[in-house]
């Protein structure tokens, strides 16, 4: 997610070319799910910004959870007094911490991703996993495509097993276009996650809709959670897939709107905002 993502974008853009009808309503197939509190939001924390500073800046913004960039090394680097203090001011305004990590190597190397997750338990700091591995930037996504996927899948279903925490995911949001033999990628990625965020970065709600509306169909059928992403930093390459021209203003006009047209979607899980350094810097 940290600006990687942008490698698959003019295969995701064709791929994904079609229908700009706003997601439906309907809550078939959701069983279980309700829809969320309208304006609910997380970020995503990569830096190392000091921890008062961090939930300041959730308090101010309704920021109910933080997915919380963790090294592998976390125990040994001496950064664990800092998550530590993050993790104790945030308990106070009930804000949920996710230890975030990935890399597109964790697709076929899993002793990696689960050496990262050993880390994260040991802290006993976190409440759930976010991961953001990005397989479609590895070599094999177009020299072994079904193998790329098999071990990508099967990389979930090992951090699933490897700890008592629920495991989200980052998806983009072109997945629902591949097939993994018989079924599709997207539904495989559902039956093995709590819940995905989609990579849906566009500066208007009606293309943040449009671009995330096949994860809402299949997220509201799995029962599963889908939060639709929103870009705050510059993209030179893509200025209409991020709100870093926009403003801060913009950004909450366009934020809220999406929130009205999903009140009655039961798998809409809110809004994540990509990351909480350019949302903070951003021209009001």
């Amino acid at each position: 997610m940290r600006g990687r993502w942008w490698a698959g974008l003019v295969s995701a853009i064709l791929m994904a070319a079609g229908t700009l009808t706003l997601p439906g309503a309907s809550s078939a197939g959701s069983a279980g799910l309700t829809p969320v509190q309208a304006g609910t939001r997380a970020m995503w924390l990569w830096d190392d910004a000091p921890a008062s500073d961090v939930v300041s800046w959730a308090v101010a913004k309704g920021v109910s959870e933080i997915f919380v960039n963790v090294t592998t090394s976390v125990l040994t680097d001496g950064d664990l007094a800092r998550l530590q203090e993050l993790r104790r001011r945030a308990a106070a305004y009930r804000i949920r911490l996710t230890a975030l990590g990935g890399d597109p190597a964790w697709t076929t190397d899993h002793a990696a991703a689960l050496a990262w997750q050993k880390s994260v338990m040991t802290t006993g700091l976190f409440e759930g996993i976010h991961l953001d591995v990005e397989p479609y930037l590895t070599d094999g996504w177009t020299d072994n495509l079904l193998a790329t996927e098999k071990s990508y899948l099967a990389l979930l279903d090992k951090m699933r097993a490897g700890s008592t925490l629920a495991v989200d995911a980052d998806v983009p949001f072109w997945f629902g276009q591949y097939r993994v033999g018989a079924k599709n990628l997207a539904d495989e990625v559902l039956a093995r996650v709590k819940a995905v965020t989609v990579m849906s970065y566009r500066d208007t709600a009606t293309s943040m809709l449009s671009v995330s509306k096949d994860w809402l169909t299949r997220g509201a059928a799995a029962g599963k959670r889908v939060r639709l992403g929103a870009e705050t930093g510059p993209l030179p390459d893509c200025t209409y897939c991020t709100f870093a021209e926009e403003g801060a203003k913009r950004l909450n006009q366009e934020l809220a709107k999406v929130d009205v047209a999903m009140r009655q979607s039961p798998a809409f899980g809110g809004i994540a905002i990509h990351r909480f350094a350019a949302w903070r810097a951003l021209q009001v």
